[in-house]
């Protein structure tokens, strides 16, 4: 259980996060990634919308997007909560606030635009597009933490 309790090496994390890639093809036969997750909620909240891009999307096929999603926040929800020492606070008080909601509401457009826009998210670009050698995957990554370095040291302090 102590093994469990403590933060693994980076080297073994990023070795089981490589991992997923091919196992996700093994038993899906699907890419990874979480965007089509939206995809998939806006297609079945929709189903007689007039956009092509919901309406065309195969909600049956997609379905597995939803289950891949709650299934990562379960397993952060369980292991900030019951597999560590000290418990992480999942969302902290701040985001309960009418700004901290509204922060997040603005953000969680803004990153669902730009992975529409980017034609995938972060981690099906970096993880995924880079695994299969997909030059515009390793343009997109590198322009991801060139954005989120750039709010960091710089934009974020102007905003926040």
């Amino acid at each position: 259980m102590d093994l469990i309790l403590q933060p693994w090496p980076w080297w073994i994390s990023g070795i089981l996060v490589g991992l997923t890639v091919p196992l996700l093809y093994f038993a899906t036969g699907q890419g990874f990634g979480i965007s089509t997750s939206y995809q998939q909620i806006g297609a079945m909240g929709s189903p007689h919308s007039r956009l092509s891009y919901f309406r065309n999307f195969d909600k049956r096929k997609g379905l597995w997007t939803l289950m891949f999603a709650l299934g990562i926040t379960l397993g952060g929800f369980i292991s900030a909560n019951l597999l560590t020492a000290e418990p992480i606070e999942f969302l902290p008080a701040s985001y309960l606030s009418l700004g901290g909601a509204v922060r997040l509401f603005i953000g969680g457009i803004l990153i669902g635009f730009g992975a529409r826009y980017a034609g995938g998210c972060t981690s099906g670009h970096a993880i995924n597009g880079i695994a299969n050698l997909n030059l515009p995957s390793l343009l997109a990554t590198i322009f991801f933490f060139v954005g989120g370095l750039s709010v960091t040291w710089g934009l974020g302090y102007l905003i926040f």
